[in-house]
This record gives C-alpha cells, sequence and structure tokens, in this order.
C-alpha cells in the first residue's frame, strides 16, 4: 500500500487545523489572488474614489460638530437670531453629509459587486483547471462541497471585506481628526487633590483611549472562539444542504426502495449538527452582547461624566461641553470599532479562511510531490498507449477505496484501431485504472504513456450531460459552433435519436428527460460527432438493455479508425469488437 507523506497528511486536515496555515498566510494567498485578477483596475479605481468620499464625509462630521458650539451657545444665550442663522448652517452641512452618505452607499454596493466578481472568477478558474476538481475531491474534507466555497462563502468574503475594510479606514480618519479636538479642549486641564495641584494634558484622549480599549479587549476575550464556531457553522451548513440536494436528485429510487425513514433520518441527522453548531454560536453572541450592550448603554452618558470635570472647572461653554462630547463620541465610536465589529470580524476569518484554504488545496494539486508516487501518467506524441511495470493502489485514508490493481505483463502496448478489454477478478477495483490513465489518480507505481491528450476521449460509467440546448450536449466538450446542423442531425440518427433531430435548440436536463438506454445512446451521438482516435470507456454499457449494449456495440465498431479499450466485464464486448482482453489482477 503506498505511504502516506506528510503533505497529504496536511491537505487532508486543512479543514480543521489552521496551525497548517495561518492567518497572515491566508491573506497573503487572497492578496495574491487579487493582484491577479482582471477587475484589479476597477477595485483600486473605487478604493480611491471612496477614500476621497470617506475624507470629504470626515470633514463634513468636523464642520458640524464645530457647530455644536455657536448653536448651543445661542440656546444658552436666548439669542433667536444666532439660532436661526446656525439652523441655516445646519441645513446646508447636512445636506451637504446626505449627498456625501448616498454616494458612499452607492460605491460600497460596487466594490462588494467588484470584489465577488474577482473572487468568484478567480476560484471558479482555479477549480475548473484540468484535473483539479476531480483530485481535490479525492482529498478528503477539503475537498468536500465547493459549491459552498465557491457561492456563500467567496460571497461573505467579499461583502464583509468590504464593509469592514471601509469602516476601518472610515474609523480611523475620524479618530485623527477628533482626537486633536478633545486634546485641544483638555490640554491645559488641571485640578486639586489634598493640596496637590494636579495637571493631565489631554485628559480627555486618556479618557477615551482607556475607555475604549477596555471595551475592545473585553470583547476579544468574551468572543475568542466565535470565529472558529462560525468556520464550523459554514461546514456543517453545507452538508445538510447536500443532503437536502442529494435526496431531491434521487427521489424516484428513494421512494422505489421505500427509503423515506432512512433518509428523514440521516437528514435530520444532519439538522441537529448544524443547530448544535447554531447553540454553541448562540451563547458565544449571547456572552458577547453583555460586553457589547453594556458599553453602549454606558456610552450614553459616558462623554458628559469625562467632560464633566473641564465643564465644571470653568474651562468650557455650555456649547462647547457640546462640542467635548461630539469630538468624544467620534473618538471613542473610531475606538470602539473593533468591539462593534467583533462578531463582523469573526465571521470574516472564518470566511477568509474557507476561501483561502481550498484555493490553496486547488494549486497544490498541480505540486508533483503532493503525493510520493512511483506512478507516472504522461501524454505523448505517438498515437500509441503503453501500460509498463503498473500497479494501481489505494490512496491515503479519505480517498474514495481501499482497493487496488496490477498488470501482471511487465509491459502492453496499444496501437490505433486497436480493440481491448480490460476485466479482471471480482476483487478489482477497475475503476482505479481507469482514473490512473487519465491522470486523475496518482498512487501506485510504474508508467502510464498515453496518446495525445487531444486525440483521447474517457467516457465514465455515470452519464455526465450539461445543461445546454441539445445541440451542445451533442458536441460536448466542443463549442457547436464547430458542427453544422447536418453532422449533428447525422450522429443522432446513427445513434438511434433520430426522434430528437428536430429538437437540436431544445434546452432540458438530459439526465432526466431521456431514460438510461437513451442517455447512453445520446452519449454514442457524442463521440461519433467529435470522433476521437481513442475512446476510453469505464465499464460505459452497465445497466443497459442488451439490445441497446448490442447496437451501440456495432455502431462503435464501425469506427474502424478510432481505438477503442473498454474497462469492464463485458462479454458482449469482445464478441462484437473480437478484441483482445487485458486481465487485472489484486493487489
Amino acid at each position: 500500500m503506498a505511504q502516506i507523506t506528510e503533505s497529504e497528511s496536511q491537505l487532508a486536515q486543512l479543514e480543521i487545523d489552521p496551525s497548517n496555515f495561518g492567518f497572515l498566510a491566508q491573506l497573503r494567498m487572497m492578496l495574491g489572488a487579487f493582484w491577479g485578477t482582471k477587475i484589479k483596475t476597477r477595485i483600486l479605481t473605487l478604493t480611491i474614489a471612496l477614500l476621497a468620499i470617506i475624507l470629504a464625509t470626515t470633514y463634513g462630521q468636523y464642520r458640524l460638530n464645530s457647530w455644536n458650539a455657536p448653536f448651543y451657545d445661542s440656546l444658552q444665550r436666548r439669542d433667536l437670531d444666532a439660532f436661526l442663522i446656525q439652523l441655516e448652517v445646519f441645513v446646508v452641512i447636512a445636506g451637504v453629509l446626505l449627498v456625501l452618505n448616498v454616494i458612499q452607499a452607492f460605491l460600497n454596493q460596487m466594490m462588494a459587486l467588484s470584489m465577488r466578481e474577482g473572487l468568484t472568477r478567480d476560484l471558479i478558474d482555479q477549480w475548473m483547471k484540468a484535473g483539479r476538481a476531480i483530485k481535490l475531491a479525492n482529498f478528503g474534507a477539503i475537498g468536500v462541497n465547493p459549491d459552498q466555497r465557491l457561492h456563500e462563502d467567496a460571497r461573505n468574503l467579499a461583502e464583509i471585506t468590504t464593509s469592514l475594510s471601509i469602516g476601518l479606514v472610515s474609523s480611523s480618519i475620524l479618530l485623527v481628526s477628533f482626537i486633536g479636538v478633545l486634546w485641544e479642549i483638555s490640554a491645559d486641564f488641571a485640578f486639586n487633590l489634598y493640596g496637590h495641584h494636579i495637571a493631565i494634558p489631554g485628559y480627555m484622549v486618556w479618557a477615551a483611549l482607556i475607555y475604549a480599549g477596555t471595551a475592545s479587549l473585553l470583547s476579544s476575550f468574551v468572543g475568542r472562539n466565535l470565529p472558529v464556531i462560525n468556520a464550523e457553522r459554514y461546514s456543517k451548513e453545507a452538508e445538510l444542504r447536500f443532503s437536502l440536494m442529494h435526496a431531491n436528485e434521487n427521489l424516484a429510487s428513494i421512494t422505489l426502495a421505500r427509503g423515506e425513514g432512512s433518509e428523514r433520518g440521516q437528514i435530520q441527522n444532519a439538522v441537529t449538527v448544524v443547530l448544535a453548531v447554531i447553540w454553541r454560536q448562540a451563547l458565544a453572541i449571547t456572552n458577547l452582547t453583555w460586553v457589547s450592550s453594556g458599553f453602549g448603554w454606558l456610552t450614553l452618558v459616558a462623554p458628559i461624566l469625562i467632560a464633566s470635570p473641564v465643564y465644571f472647572n470653568g474651562m468650557l461653554s455650555f456649547g462647547w461641553l457640546m462640542v467635548a462630547v461630539g469630538a468624544f463620541t467620534q473618538v471613542n465610536a473610531a475606538l470602539r470599532w473593533y468591539i462593534d465589529n467583533f462578531r463582523q470580524i469573526a465571521d470574516w476569518k472564518a470566511a477568509l479562511y474557507r476561501v483561502s484554504t481550498f484555493r490553496k488545496a486547488l494549486l497544490e494539486m498541480d505540486k508533483p510531490d503532493i503525493a510520493e508516487s512511483d506512478l507516472t501518467q504522461s501524454y505523448g506524441a505517438e498515437q500509441k498507449m503503453v501500460l509498463r511495470d503498473l500497479s494501481v493502489l489505494p490512496g491515503p485514508p479519505g480517498t474514495p477505496t481501499d482497493r487496488g490493481l496490477k498488470i501482471p505483463e511487465a509491459e502492453i502496448t496499444i496501437g490505433p484501431g486497436e480493440r481491448v478489454m480490460v476485466n479482471g477478478d471480482a476483487s478489482v477495483n477497475r475503476h482505479l485504472l481507469f482514473q490512473a490513465m487519465a491522470g486523475l489518480w496518482q498512487w501506485g507505481k510504474g508508467n502510464i504513456i498515453m496518446p495525445p491528450q487531444d486525440d483521447i476521449l474517457f467516457m465514465p460509467q455515470r452519464r455526465y450531460f450539461p445543461d445546454t440546448p441539445l445541440r451542445a450536449a451533442v458536441a460536448y466538450p466542443r463549442y457547436p459552433s464547430g458542427f453544422d446542423d447536418v453532422m449533428i442531425t447525422d450522429a443522432l440518427k446513427r445513434a438511434g435519436l433520430e426522434r430528437l433531430a428536430g429538437d437540436l435548440d431544445r434546452h432540458e436536463r438530459w439526465d432526466r428527460v431521456l431514460e438510461e438506454d437513451d442517455q447512453a445512446r445520446l452519449r454514442l451521438a457524442n463521440v461519433l460527432l467529435t470522433a476521437p482516435k481513442w475512446l476510453v470507456l469505464d465499464d460505459a454499457l452497465e445497466g443497459l438493455e442488451p439490445e441497446t449494449q448490442e447496437e451501440i456495440l456495432k455502431v462503435m465498431d464501425e469506427m474502424k479508425d478510432s481505438a477503442i479499450i473498454y474497462i469492464g466485464r463485458q462479454e458482449l464486448f469482445q464478441e462484437v469488437m473480437k478484441s483482445r482482453a487485458i486481465h487485472l489482477q489484486p493487489v
């Protein structure tokens, strides 16, 4: 059995062991991905525009806070004329701030949209690179439910990153702007205590720092487990959604087997696991609320309490007291950004971890040392297939098999136009050979030399049809524009689907509309249209009616220029094709 390397073990554990891929490494991974996206320029332009709007908004808030002094002083003096003038000033400032807020809200949405576009397209491109997705699926937990990471996790990461980034920049600018106001107001603060004159320059600045710092430290301590719980919830929610989708896709089989009770139990178990995680999350959020809400209510009076010594010392008028309160509120809000956004930060860290580890795992699939194996698969320039000293072994824990196989002959060569059937003992997992020939299985030893890749069509046992019009399904994976209607119609007729010849533009779920035998005929039409020089089938006739099997084999046998290798126990193939046999043995 192949040894499990350290890299395999680490990759399989990426889902639950963040020590393998720390926070800074996750950030570097995603920043590198961003820098390589096509929408980088658009995002940088939006960033500059947002920064300009945030600076303008901060200046408007600064002017609005300064407006407090003459406004409240006019109230204290009962000066109606000055009061009305200040109301006019307020309308102008508030109107400008309203426009700026609307513009910022629009730019926020455009930024989140662009971030999601770049991130989602990058992940899809990485996932759909040749051979990566299926290799990842064989590596355990990290390859389960990729749809969750590509869709929901990517959306969360894009939207939360945008929200947090804009909030952090805005809070930082507010802090720099208003901390100067607090320092100026309390620069000369001093008081007498038991005959001693005590001066605390910038008293209100230090008070704001201590107040907000205490709140942030308490939040960090109380909510320290939230990022891990959020990541676990994402994972379990994805598993629940997969259970529901899997049941929905197989309703007929479940009903015929009267398996509703069993399926209900499995789905209910998945619901129970999700609810348990949500319960833990609810407790963590509840505990965090003690801190966030407690300081939230205290903030209603804290600015006045902190500014009152300066006011009662006669150093401030009532108007300037309100300026001090407004400035303290702004500074405190900026310093409290961490506590106010702790839950969102925890959610962001969870999304960042899941997306970055998924992307890292995809990139790892291309490394030659991902598995310590003596099995090599390559595509040559010659029109021949060579299997040399070949053994295909089970993979590490988490891979979908524990049975291997070997070919007793030291070397087997298959030439153009040959017909070959590969069978073996009942205990042999023949599907591994198919995956190894396609370059999807890397555990084993020996050499597999294939013909040029563009000349080969691999036909797996499980039938797949893209969600497209019929003409695209027949031409898959090539573009239908490369074939005219006559060629597509002729392929359908030769495959026994002449009744569909007039439905080339019909868009259906062909795996649901067509019976199993007709699905096999549709795949045959695909083979006839694309005319590969090499056709490798993985038990593709299993489960079909004998008459359908014979019809398909007779049509395939007419493809004299194509070599056909059938992996499976199919005696009819030998009868029709007059093929030679390769016998696999267990290992």
